[in-house]
């Protein structure tokens, strides 16, 4: 299963993604420069990101805790925008194509 990101210089890493794991944790694990310092419990907007348009109608919608993140926590959302740890990975979501958003770079 594949997960393309696209980092804070442009540049589209193809990941390998496993089942159930958050997208937030995959991106992490391949070392890619994203915050996450809530770990995935859903309290920060550190691990934002903007979903390809035509992935965002094949996610579950977000929670009202999400929304939340999204405009207290986050800079630049857009219509896609989306928090990495609420996405889990899945057969139908292989080859999910993301791009990591203002905010979420790691110092």
């Amino acid at each position: 299963m594949k997960l393309y990101v696209t980092d804070f210089d442009g540049v589209e890493h193809e990941l390998e993604a496993i089942e159930g794991w958050r997208v937030m944790e995959i991106i992490c694990d391949y070392g890619l420069p994203m915050k996450a310092d809530c770990g995935g419990a859903c309290l920060c907007g550190t691990c934002h990101v903007y979903v390809a348009p035509e992935w965002v109608d094949k996610l579950y919608p977000k929670s009202d805790d999400e929304e939340d993140r999204l405009l207290d926590d986050v800079v630049e959302v857009k219509d896609n925008s989306r928090l990495s740890c609420q996405i889990l990975m899945s057969d139908a979501l292989d080859g999910l194509r993301v791009t990591m958003a203002p905010g979420s770079k790691k110092d």
